[in-house]
């Protein structure tokens, strides 16, 4: 394969030098044919069935280890289906019909997706997934097509894909998976984000690097820049090398100030606190100095697996962050954010026209009531192990707000009354992203202990540009005067009313962005584990009554353009 270097958006910092392994959906059309040979046929048939078997043991063995218990269960699940003979069975009786085995799988396990998807009862529902899973991996060794497994890989390699939703980035083992490259997907993307959470280089949206490379093509990730170098010369390696070596020392000086508070040069103090997604992430937030934790993504609790997490699941994984962080360091979590992009195999979401302005987190756990209250509980019952700050997503209206409120206070009390110990500091705010909640942040802040501004969705919404539409890529725009002026509002709206507020964003750990946040008098910044040592020492050398001023400027200019130009001249 040629030498040829792509470029695309770097997601995540570092450089990694690599075998690539491609994580793509591969091939599996098949033609439906007259077979002779029955029992031959049948045989080929069970002989798939066995290795899926046997492949589907090895993968939850592997996944019970490196992942733990529940990102195991689901492949529990899918045993059960390929070893169900009331399944094999029908594929069996199919093939007797002289139909090749191929077709047979395909038009037996239709039926069975038919009937459990028609049911009333959700666990059942469930299991049409599972048989679309089995059905996949047991139609890839009738067609000797390979299928890739993120939880089997066990050498160091460059995972190459289309995109990564989150649950196959959920299975990603840091230890073997170096980086990664993608076709799509911005900054603000679920994969652009992990790769942050998970710290290892990362790009994504370059257009075409699933075409450029077959599995174990040489390739070099540079995340500082943005470029992939395919099938890369010696010396090529030899310099990017170099390159990693010069980042790492870098990191070393960053590493002096883990210990340190976030102070500007004339003294204002900050909080820089991480975002995560599962305990697990809590020894990245140690390490890298983070003083709590900002944003505890809880929604991927619920991913890669096929029930919903029990109260006891949930609370054991709440007090493990809050038992996490230093003694009294805060710890906002977000109840449930699943919608838009994020959905559940096991939660029927209605299909909609657009699922980013439709039933997504908070109105889905005011539709799902029992799971929101299940969550609640879990928060309540872990909150007296730390400084819990619960946060609700979504937000649009202060009656939002107050019902979800209510709901909380509801479980609270009758958690009190069964004799289980509650918190009584425990802080409420909300996440802004909807710009409504934004322009009448004045009237929020009078109800609410916090706000946390959420840059993702309200560059996103207040655009008019979904995020991850590469052809729009350029309405992203986080320094856009529209935006400055609304985080503004928001944070000037909190300090009116004596609160705090903080941004949980990619725009917080975003160097050119921390500045223009620090002189709008951002109280907290939430970002990736991995940015905070870096954006304590840019801090520590901003004045922040010049960043003032500076944001004064910024938010008058007329485009986006202009603040970067005035940034630039101003920094000098």
């Amino acid at each position: 394969m040629a030498k040829k270097t792509l470029t695309g958006i770097a997601a995540s910092d570092g450089i990694a030098v690599g075998p690539a392994y491609l994580l793509v959906e591969p091939d599996l059309s098949f033609e439906k044919k007259n077979i002779t040979d029955v029992d031959s046929e049948i045989k080929r048939f069970e002989a798939a069935v066995t290795v899926s078997i046997s492949e589907l043991e090895a993968i939850r063995d592997k996944a019970k280890t490196d992942l733990g218990e529940d990102k195991a269960a689901i492949f529990d699940a899918h045993l059960l289906v390929a070893q169900d003979p009331e399944v094999t069975g029908q594929i069996e009786e199919h093939i007797k019909n002289n139909i090749n085995a191929e077709a047979a799988l395909q038009d037996a396990t239709d039926t069975f997706i038919t009937i459990f998807e028609s049911m009333d009862n959700e666990y059942m529902r469930e299991r049409a997934a599972d048989i679309r899973d089995v059905r996949k991996r047991i139609m890839s060794h009738l067609l000797n097509v390979e299928l890739p497994s993120p939880t089997m890989i066990d050498s160091e390699v460059v995972v190459v894909s289309e995109d990564l939703t989150p649950s196959d980035t959920a299975q990603l083992n840091r230890k073997f998976v170096k980086g990664f490259v993608t076709d799509i997907g911005g900054r603000t993307s679920h994969s652009a984000i992990m790769a942050r959470s998970l710290e290892i280089p990362a790009i994504v949206g370059s257009g075409s690097i699933t075409e450029s490379v077959t599995n174990g093509t040489m390739i070099i990730v540079d995340g500082l820049e943005g470029n992939v170098l395919v099938n890369p010369t010696e010396a090529e390696i030899a310099e990017y090398q170099e390159k990693q070596a010069a980042f790492e020392a870098q990191q070393a000086e960053w590493e002096k100030l883990k210990n340190e508070k976030s102070v500007s040069k004339d003294g204002k103090e900050v909080l820089l606190v991480a975002n995560i997604g599962s305990p697990g992430d809590m020894e990245g937030v140690i390490s890298n100095g983070a003083e709590g934790v900002g944003l505890y993504r809880t929604e991927f609790l619920f991913m890669g697996r096929d029930n919903f997490p029990s109260e006891d699941e949930q609370f054991d994984a709440y007090k493990a962050v809050l038992e996490g962080v230093k003694e009294g360091a805060p710890v906002v979590v977000r109840t449930l954010d699943i919608g838009g992009d994020k959905n559940l195999s096991y939660l029927k979401l209605p299909e909609e026209m657009n699922p980013f302005l439709g039933v997504r987190a908070i109105r889905l756990c005011f539709k799902e009531q029992d799971m929101f209250r299940t969550q609640l509980r879990a928060l309540l019952r872990a909150s007296v192990y730390g400084h819990l700050q619960i946060m609700f997503p979504m937000i649009a209206t202060l009656g939002e707000f107050r019902k979800a409120k209510a709901m909380l206070e509801e479980e609270k009390a009758k958690l009190v009354s069964e004799g289980i110990k509650v918190s009584n500091d425990i802080e409420v705010g909300i996440m802004i992203e909807i710009p409504a909640a934004a322009i009448i942040a004045d009237q929020f802040a009078k109800e609410v202990d916090f706000m946390s501004i959420g840059t993702n969705d309200l560059i996103q919404y207040s655009m008019a540009a979904d995020r991850m539409n590469q052809d729009i890529s350029y309405l992203y725009q986080p320094y856009n005067p529209a935006i400055l002026r609304l985080v503004k509002n928001v944070i000037d709206a909190a300090h009116k009313e004596g609160k705090w507020a903080g941004m949980c964003g990619e725009m917080a750990g975003d160097q050119t962005a921390v500045p223009l946040l620090l002189g709008l008098g951002l109280d907290e910044f939430s970002m990736s584990a991995s940015s905070v040592l870096k954006t304590r020492s840019l801090i520590a050398k901003l004045s922040s009554t010049e960043m003032a001023e500076l944001a004064e400027k910024a938010i008058n200019c007329a485009t986006q353009e202009d603040v970067i130009a005035t940034m630039d001249e101003y920094l000098k």
